[in-house]
């Protein structure tokens, strides 16, 4: 439905770190620092978040309300001893006469077939695919991360790497791509430290599912 988003960067940005603060306002170290705790998943709720669709809904319900008042109204005018309209009169002549392996009438059916899958499928997916859950702390809290925000913290995890010069991030709902530019050090030892740089990263996203790790480290290439 949607392509996997992504980031892109060629140089580090700047990390400040600030000290965490206890409940007297005296500050603590990293050491001292205890995440809260996620709850189980099964808790229940850790599923995706669901899109409230407005626009299809609306532009159904609006076609159906248009739909339902031309008919109404035909048929109030037959009670009234009015003619009926033209297209419905066209309409029931057509269906009447014409065959069923008509080219028209299969056009319409095909048509028709279309748009109720189309519609079932949006009744029955949860949609918002940008959207990465993220594990509760709450249970009245639900979290989720973007996938362009989850590609940028990789990114720059992968920037810390001694020896990488660029980093490119694709960040799928199941897999992570990572593309790394390494101007020194030998290869294999700069791909093993992104991978475990970007495996503590993808834990430290705090997701419900994490997405496994695609890491590729090449040399940059020749200008000119």
């Amino acid at each position: 439905m949607s392509e996997p988003q992504g980031s892109e960067s060629t140089r580090q940005l700047p990390v400040i770190e600030k000290p965490a603060e206890n409940e007297l306002g005296q500050a603590t170290s990293a050491a001292d620092y205890t995440p809260l705790p996620t709850l189980d998943d099964t808790e229940g709720g850790n599923g995706r978040f669901w899109s409230p669709r407005r626009i299809p809904a609306g532009v159904l319900a609006l076609l159906v309300l248009a739909a339902a008042g031309l008919l109404l109204y035909d048929v109030v005018a037959v009670r009234a001893d009015r003619p009926a309209m033209h297209w419905r009169r066209s309409l029931a002549r057509e269906l009447a006469e014409r065959p069923l392996d008509d080219t028209w009438v299969l056009v319409g059916a095909g048509v028709a077939t279309a748009l109720g899958l189309w519609l079932l499928v949006l009744a029955t997916t949860p949609g918002l695919r940008d959207i990465l859950t993220m594990r509760r702390a709450h249970p009245d809290v639900r979290a989720g991360l973007h996938r362009n925000a989850a590609a940028t913290v990789l990114r720059d995890r992968a920037m810390e790497v001694s020896g990488v010069q660029s980093v490119r991030v694709r960040m799928g709902r199941r897999k992570a791509d990572v593309r790394a530019v390494a101007h020194f050090r030998e290869l294999d030892d700069v791909r093993a430290d992104l991978d475990a740089t970007l495996a503590d990263g993808v834990r430290g996203l705090g997701l419900v599912r994490r997405p496994a790790l695609s890491v590729r480290v090449a040399r940059p290439g020749r200008k000119g």
